[in-house]
C-alpha cells in the first residue's frame, strides 16, 4: 500500500531515509500531488551547497566525487550525490556505473546516492536535476553534489543547476581543450586535473590556466586549478578546502542565483504548457493530423507548427497581434 504523501512529507522532515527515496521517485514520475509537495518542501531548504561536477567520460569523476563526498563525512557534513548516468537502451534504466566506483560513499550513513538516468530527456533531466537537490535539501543534507556523464550541452544545462561548478580533466585526452571547446568555461568556477599521477598532468594544467588567462583577461580573476590523484586521495583535502571554503571566481552570486530561478520558473512554465497542448491536441487529433500529412509529404514540420500556433493561442485565449 503507497504510503500518503502526508506520511512521506513528515518522513524526510523526520530523516527517515526510506521516506527520501519515495518522495524522490514520485516526484520524478511526475505522480499526482508531486507539485504540492515540493512547494511543502522549498521552504524547508535554501541551506545546501549544491555542487556541480562534471567531465569526460574516464576523467574519474566518479572515483573523485567518493572521495570528495568521504572528506567531508570526516569533517562533519552530511552530503547527498546525484549521479546522472546514461539509459540502458533497453530498459530506459540508469546503468549505475557509478554507485560501483562509490563503494565506500555507499556504505557511509551520512550520504545518500540517487541515481538519475539521461533518458535522452534534456529539459526533464534538468528540473529532475533541480527537484532531487531540493529534497536533498529539504531532508537536512549540508552539501550535494551533482555529478554528470560527460561535457556536452546536456551536462552543461545539467550543472547549471548548481551554485559551483567542478570541471574535471585528466592527462593523455585532450580535456583541457575540449572541456573549454564545449561551452563549460562561461559556468566553471573549479578546474580539478584529476590522475595527477599520470605523465601530462602538469602541461594539462598549464594549457588550461593559458587558455583561462586569455579568456579572463581584464575580466577578473580566473577559475582555480586543482591536481588530484582521487583513487590515492592525493589533492583530495586541499580539493575539499576550496568547496568548503569558497573562492573569488569573479562571478556576481546574486545574478546567478537570479538566473537559475528564472531559467527554472520558464523550465516548469514551459513543461506545463506542453503537457496541456499534448493532452489537448491527443483528445482533438490536431497533432495526429498534421503528423499524417507530413509522412505523407503535403506538408513540412515548419509549416505544421505555424498551423498549429493558431490553435495555442485559442487554447489559452491568447489574441493575436500585429
Amino acid at each position: 500500500m503507497q504510503a500518503s504523501w502526508e506520511t512521506l512529507l513528515d518522513g524526510v522532515k523526520k530523516g527517515n531515509e526510506r521516506s527520501l527515496a519515495r518522495i524522490i521517485t514520485l516526484v520524478e514520475n511526475r505522480e499526482n500531488g508531486w507539485k504540492d509537495a515540493m512547494k511543502r518542501l522549498y521552504p524547508l531548504g535554501g541551506k545546501a551547497k549544491i555542487i556541480g561536477v562534471t567531465g569526460s567520460p574516464g576523467a574519474g569523476k566518479s572515483t573523485l566525487t567518493n572521495s570528495i563526498a568521504r572528506e567531508l563525512v570526516s569533517r562533519g557534513r552530511t552530503v547527498g550525490i546525484i549521479a546522472v548516468d546514461p539509459s540502458s537502451p533497453f530498459s530506459g534504466g540508469a546503468l549505475l556505473g557509478d554507485r560501483l566506483r562509490m563503494r565506500d560513499a555507499v556504505n557511509l550513513p551520512e550520504i545518500f546516492i540517487r541515481s538519475m538516468a539521461t533518458r535522452g530527456a534534456l529539459g526533464g533531466l534538468c528540473q529532475g536535476a533541480r527537484d532531487v537537490s531540493r529534497i536533498l535539501d529539504a531532508f537536512g543534507k549540508d552539501v550535494i553534489l551533482i555529478e554528470t556523464v560527460g561535457v556536452g550541452q546536456d551536462e552543461v544545462e545539467v550543472v547549471k543547476t548548481a551554485d559551483l561548478v567542478m570541471v574535471v580533466c585528466v592527462p593523455g585526452q585532450g580535456d583541457g581543450i575540449q572541456a573549454l571547446k564545449a561551452g563549460i568555461m562561461e559556468i566553471a568556477d573549479l578546474y580539478v586535473v584529476n590522475k595527477a599521477d599520470r605523465e601530462g598532468a602538469h602541461e594539462v594544467a598549464a594549457d588550461i590556466g593559458g587558455m583561462l588567462d586569455i579568456a579572463s583577461e581584464g575580466s577578473g580573476p580566473r577559475p582555480p586549478i586543482l591536481k588530484t590523484s582521487a583513487i590515492n586521495y592525493q589533492g583530495v583535502r586541499e580539493l575539499v578546502d576550496v568547496l568548503v571554503h569558497g573562492f573569488d571566481a569573479g562571478k556576481n552570486r546574486a545574478d546567478w542565483r537570479a538566473l537559475r530561478i528564472k531559467e527554472e520558473i520558464l523550465s516548469l512554465m514551459e513543461s506545463e504548457i506542453l503537457h496541456y497542448l499534448q493532452d489537448k491536441w491527443d483528445r482533438t487529433g490536431d497533432l495526429d493530423k498534421a503528423i499524417h500529412q507530413i509522412l505523407k509529404q503535403q506538408t513540412d514540420p515548419y509549416s505544421a507548427a505555424d498551423s498549429l500556433l493558431p490553435l495555442m493561442r485559442e487554447a489559452f485565449g491568447i489574441k493575436e497581434t500585429t
